[in-house]
Parts: C-alpha cells; structure tokens; sequence
C-alpha cells in the first residue's frame, strides 16, 4: 500500500494539473500578467487547492499516525528564515520567467518540447548543484566541530 497511495496522489495531482492547464506556460503568464490580459482562472485553482488541503491537513493533525505509514514525514522547521525566502524568490522568479513550475514542467515533458527538456534540465542542474553545495557545508560544520573538540 506504501506504493500504491503515492501513486494514486500523483496521478490526481497530474490530472488537476492537466484540467487546470496549469501545463500551459501561456495561461500561467497569463494569470501572472495583472496589468495586462490578466486571466484569473488560476486563481479558482489555487482556492481549489486550498479547499481541499487545509481540511486535509487538519485531519491529518488530529490523527495518530498516517493511514498508510508508519510515521509522519513533516518538516521540523516552521519558521520563515534566509533559505525558505531565497528559495521562494528563485521558484516565484523561474515560475514568472517561464510560467512552469517542476510538477508541470514534469508533465509537459511528454510534448518532447525543446523549451520544456531545457527547463527540466536546467531545474535538475540546480538541484544536483544545491544538494551538493548543502553537502559540503554540512561536511565543512563536521570538521569544524570535530577541529574544535580536538583542540580544546
């Protein structure tokens, strides 16, 4: 069941993304455009979503334990901090420029269209080369701390 919950979630999540046509760069820039042709039809999406989540994660607060985990998966941190920020600029800046973001990106994949490919692409660079640079200050904080518990 542990693969078959996830999989029935990301079937419905790429069939809201579909119907929604939050696939198409176009309409996304389109409901980005405020001061233009603005299409606000994103906007039912995002409350759609909204619906659908909050009564999701409060139930999900309420409970014991997942239905079909053993434990919660949540992050640990709750506070708005330097990283949370950046990283909302750069997806905002990306979602602004293109008008995809990585789970539509994913899905237009299919199309085989040259602008997608780059854009997947380039996202997966980005993340290769976060995960590597966090990498490396974790390992530069061990040998910090594993300098100064020698030293003193």
């Amino acid at each position: 069941m542990w693969i078959i919950a996830p999989l029935i979630c990301g079937l419905i999540f790429g069939a809201g993304l579909l119907i929604s046509g939050m696939v198409q760069p176009t309409k996304v820039l389109g409901f980005l455009d405020i001061f233009g042709a603005w299409d606000p039809s994103l906007a039912v999406v995002m409350a759609a979503a909204l619906a659908v989540s909050i009564p999701g994660f409060m139930l999900a607060d309420r409970s014991a334990r997942p239905w079909f985990a053993g434990q919660y998966f949540r992050p640990g941190k709750s506070g708005i901090d330097l990283p949370l920020v950046a990283g909302a600029g750069l997806f905002g800046i990306g979602w602004g420029l293109v008008g995809l973001c990585p789970g539509p990106a994913l899905e237009s994949l299919a199309t085989l269209s040259p602008g997608i490919i780059v854009f997947v692409a380039a996202m997966a660079a980005g993340m290769i080369a976060h995960d590597a640079w966090q990498q490396s200050r974790l390992t530069a904080q061990r040998d910090r701390q594993l300098a100064s518990a020698t030293d003193g």
